[in-house]
């Protein structure tokens, strides 16, 4: 079971922001625009998103012996006009940097988390649609900024 809870920090006035609390006792905060002190809830979802697929793709990835030395997935959501205002359009980039991966390794284990593994992703899907890309950076041309 997954469980988890939100208590409102401020009890006055017109403030929105909330501690929320994970099953397994981590804290963040979590707010409105116009507080601005945490991620909106909604943004927690795209979160939950990237989180759930770079878990999968990780995993694979270093099942096929992989040697990746970096790797981030940006999320991208369009939403509803009108409330509940759910995402309707998804845009996923993974960018995994390392020493000779294969493109196929790559494609395919973000395939296999889409359809079989990320949970979140078969949420989302319900209402949204999916539109993934990756790229691969060669190790060897990754620089580092303010080094």
């Amino acid at each position: 079971m997954i469980s988890a809870s939100v208590t409102l920090t401020q009890t006055e006035g017109t403030h929105r922001q909330f501690i929320a609390t994970s099953g397994s006792g981590h804290h963040l905060l979590i707010d409105d625009p116009a507080g601005n002190t945490g991620a909106k809830p909604i943004e927690l979802v795209a979160i939950a998103l990237a989180g759930c697929t770079a878990f999968d793709v990780i995993n694979i990835l270093r099942k096929k012996r992989q040697q990746v030395t970096g790797y981030e997935v940006i999320v991208e959501a369009d939403q509803a006009p009108n409330p509940p205002q759910v995402f309707t359009q998804v845009r996923l980039r993974h960018t995994v940097t390392g020493n000779d991966l294969s493109s196929q390794a790559v494609e395919e284990a973000i395939r296999l988390s889409e359809e079989k593994y990320c949970s979140v992703g078969a949420m989302v899907k319900l209402s949204a649609e999916l539109h993934t890309t990756f790229e691969i950076v060669p190790a060897a041309q990754s620089v580092l900024v303010g080094a």
